[in-house]
């Protein structure tokens, strides 16, 4: 695929898949993997992001996020566009786009930075290194600071930058990025569902999604609307999921962080749809049944088609 099929490729709901574990949590559960991403793909799905953090990206071994990707490439690689997420020092990074470019995915998404002591030029080298090592598309995901409005401008001259994942809750920080970004790339919401209209608005054209994974056909219509321009349509949509998505963004009781139910809740509606979640490994915890009942209230009224 060329690049530029891949940036039209991009503009599209991309589905961040889960990593099923076995019952304690020691291996990866590659059949249940598989099952679950026939079932995104039998209900639509055209873009996944495996790898992810809603992969749970920094709980998985070097050789697990290599074989989640060949799991991925066997089931579906010749159906769906495959982006793979990777993340950590640049020679780290090098490594896993190797691996995966042999197993035979489409793209790259290198991970927020996590370094502690950082400079805003050598961040455009980490970007850049990454990407002249690797034919593949690579996609930058913004989740912050690190990744600078200017950075993002000058990495999307390179050839092989594709899209950007923007996971930054400033619409306004969005637009003026774009505003200085001369090179064509495509612009994705990497806040799921609840900001897609406002970003749509401003020029994005696809959005990742991590509830898709259990409630792909609400997910799906809503990448309908923002292809049709149907703004009504996408606050409807939205509304309809907005429970799940305020949901994951709560930290979980006796905790302060955020978003500690992200993943778990990802989980437990797989469960609930009779796909596979499995436990989650730490720092993630489980649901408390509260949350869980919470969970089942939410896909009752989703069931129903109630917001």
């Amino acid at each position: 695929m060329t690049y530029e099929a891949l940036r039209q490729t991009l503009s599209d709901v991309a589905f961040t898949t889960t990593t099923p574990f076995t019952a304690d949590g020691s291996a990866v559960d590659h059949a249940a993997l598989a099952d679950n991403l026939r079932f995104l793909r039998d209900a639509g799905a055209r873009v996944i992001i495996p790898n992810g953090n809603t992969g749970e990206y920094y709980a998985l071994t070097h050789g697990e996020r290599v074989a989640i990707v060949e799991t991925a490439v066997e089931t579906v690689g010749d159906e769906l566009t495959i982006v793979a997420g990777a993340g950590g020092s640049a020679a780290t990074v090098q490594q896993l786009a190797a691996a995966y470019a042999e197993a035979g995915v489409d793209a790259l998404m290198i991970m927020y930075p996590g370094h502690t002591y950082i400079h805003e030029e050598g961040v455009y080298e980490y970007y850049a290194a990454i990407a002249e090592a690797t034919e593949l598309g690579v996609v930058l995901y913004k989740r912050g600071p690190r990744l600078s409005a200017q950075n993002i401008a000058s990495l999307a001259g390179v050839e092989n930058v594709v899209a950007v994942k923007y996971a930054e809750n400033d619409i306004d920080a969005f637009a003026r990025t774009r505003a200085i970004t001369d090179a064509a790339v495509t612009w994705s919401v990497g806040l799921a569902e609840r900001f897609v209209p406002a970003f749509a608005a401003e020029g994005a054209t696809g959005f990742t999604t991590g509830i898709g994974s259990f409630l792909p056909a609400p997910v799906l219509a809503l990448m309908a609307a923002v292809e049709a321009g149907d703004l009504d349509r996408m606050r409807t949509i939205r509304d309809q999921l907005r429970g799940f998505e305020e949901m994951r963004a709560e930290p979980g009781p006796g905790s302060s962080f955020p978003n500690g139910n992200n993943v778990p809740l990802v989980k437990y509606g797989l469960e609930q749809i009779g796909q596979h979640g499995g436990p989650v490994r730490p720092p993630p915890v489980e649901l408390t049944a509260q949350d869980r009942q919470r969970g089942d209230q939410l896909l009752a009224d989703a069931a129903a088609g109630r917001p």
